[in-house]
């Protein structure tokens, strides 16, 4: 365990006093050195406290569901004002929080009265959005507004993002007890806000801990000695959105290492060819894909095009696997390229990885770290190696709870033999060896005829079928079977295949029992800007096949 309690903020300013000239963000044309950015980092924060955000109520005060900090939406798109306006909030001792930018009125709605949102700071894009809802937010007291190329005016009572950078003033002192809070994305339901502890989600996810390493730092000065070593070669080409959890994490993990975080030129959309000369263009190290849903055009565009990727030698792998087809592909392409899957969630952060270095890998399992183990179905033991299927667990760093939600923080996270469990919902079986392998969330599991089929296993079957663009898997009602299993495929462009001919591809990897009872085919797949599957939009689309039907 390390002595010294970490603030994200105090680890952006230790590597910003300890690399000051080196880059941390690249976007087109602006290039932000650290000493640059803490600069602006530190006139949002001191805005925020001049307004009076910050710390009103001690952590030992509260239940593991309460706040007792001022709360700050960040309604952005990708740019250097998400991680200013993140660590600047921080900062000042408020919380901010993620905003879906695809939400509609009553999902913002929904989210900001579920946060106790008292200030947001967006881009003029979503200006139409807020102006909708705002009236209806009466604790909403703070608005700040980011230019962007939209031609949206400045909204009535709304602060110019810029006019408050260079704020003077005076800061609080930060602390670890400090809050993180991460909305989960609210694919299966609705969204949940997951609080940390600063300290506690900065080294179970966020570069506390160094990579290969299960020894977290023991010092601020630990830290900036290994950003110095890095010589800002670390640089990390940004395809997710920051407003999804492992972006921060990734971002923070660069950040921990004096690295740099590298921007496609247009931030609302994932261009690959873009993507590549950008990461060509800047020497970039590492590139993050969200499994299949992000590989496979990844795949296709290196296959086009012509690249100079040598200097890459990580492709990082999250949020779902990559089907093996994908990753010999993506292999074949990128020979000398490590592709690292990482299993994690908000709840737990990050519990196992699995590193290909070109030899192959076994889909779906997992070298888990030294704080994830399996429990049985009751919740009232750790299963040995070998014993079977479980819950998916982790102890040790863990959040404090669910926002406002006494009763689901229990749920999620039980006391088993006098040990806190963070527990949110996955399958697993504790092999043999003391790997694990990786089922799929129980709420999206189908229960078909007595038989539980876990529908990730469905789709990394049906993907290995090199018609298919990307593929959800769900369950419908259905009086023979109670539930039946259902795919929704999208096709590459072009191409034509039958029903039987998937089925036929998919039952070379798993049970018959588990395939598909009907396939829906549409233009294009819904998936969260992260790449994440819409379970909730796949289950609508099921539901109303049955009924034309």
């Amino acid at each position: 365990m390390t002595g010294t309690s970490f603030t994200l903020s105090e680890v952006f300013q230790t590597v910003a006093e300890a690399v000051p000239d080196q880059e941390v963000l690249v976007w087109g044309e602006r290039r932000f050195s650290y000493a640059e950015l803490n600069a602006r980092i530190d006139g949002v924060a001191r805005y925020l406290a001049a307004q009076g955000f910050g710390c009103h109520t001690p952590r030992e005060r509260l239940a593991g569901h309460e706040s007792g900090q001022h709360h700050v939406g960040l309604y952005l798109h990708n740019g250097n004002e998400y991680l200013e306006a993140l660590v600047g909030a921080v900062r000042a001792r408020a919380v901010p929080f993620n905003v879906n930018y695809r939400y509609v009125a009553e999902e913002l709605l929904y989210l900001f009265r579920d946060a106790g949102a008292e200030a947001l700071v967006f881009h003029s894009a979503f200006a139409p959005q807020v102006a909708e809802i705002r009236d209806r937010l009466p604790g909403l007291r703070l608005l700040i507004q980011v230019d962007d190329d939209s031609g949206n005016p400045l909204l009535p009572g709304a602060v110019a993002y810029e006019s408050i950078v260079d704020t003077p003033g005076e800061l609080p002192e930060p602390s670890g007890d400090d809050l993180y809070l991460l909305y989960t994305g609210g694919t299966t339901g609705m969204p949940k806000g997951v609080m940390w502890r600063q300290h506690d989600a900065y080294v179970s996810a966020m570069g506390g801990t160094p990579f290969g390493s299960t020894e977290p730092y023991r010092s601020y000065s630990q830290i900036a000695e290994a950003a110095v070593a890095g010589g800002g070669v670390m640089r990390l080409i940004m395809t997710a959105p920051f407003m999804h959890g492992a972006a921060q994490w990734s971002t923070f993990h660069m950040i921990t290492q004096g690295g740099a975080i590298v921007l496609p030129t247009d931030p609302t959309r994932l261009d690959w060819p873009d993507v590549l000369r950008t990461a060509e263009r800047e020497r970039v190290v590492s590139v993050p894909v969200v499994g299949d849903a992000m590989a496979r055009p990844l795949v296709a565009e290196l296959e086009r095009g012509d690249y100079d990727l040598s200097g890459v030698f990580a492709v990082q792998n999250g949020g779902a696997p990559l089907t093996p087809a994908v990753r010999a592909r993506l292999q074949e392409r990128l020979p000398n390229v490590l592709v690292v899957d990482t299993v994690g969630s908000s709840e737990t952060g990050i519990q196992m990885s699995q590193v290909a270095d070109g030899n192959g890998a076994e889909t779906g399992v997992f070298t888990p770290d030294g704080d994830t183990t399996v429990l049985d179905d009751e919740l009232t033991r750790e299963l040995s190696p070998g014993e079977g299927q479980g819950w998916l667990a982790r102890h040790r760093l863990l959040p404090l709870g669910y926002l406002g939600d006494a009763d689901k923080t229990a749920r999620t996270f039980p006391v088993v033999d006098g040990r806190r469990y963070s527990v949110p919902g996955d399958r697993a079986i504790r092999l043999d060896d003391g790997r694990i392998q990786l089922l799929g969330r129980q709420s999206i599991t189908v229960n078909s005829g007595g038989e539980k089929i876990f529908v990730e296993e469905v789709e990394r079957a049906l993907a290995a079928h090199p018609a298919i663009a990307d593929v959800i898997v769900t369950g419908r009602p259905s009086d023979r079977w109670g539930s039946e299993v259902v795919a929704i495929v999208e096709l590459l462009e072009g191409q034509e295949v039958s029903d039987e001919a998937l089925l036929t591809e998919a039952a070379h990897h798993i049970a018959r029992y588990k395939l598909p009872k009907a396939v829906i085919r549409v233009p294009q797949i819904q998936r969260s800007p992260s790449g994440k599957a819409d379970y909730r939009w796949a289950k609508t689309q099921a539901e109303k096949s049955a009924i034309e039907a």
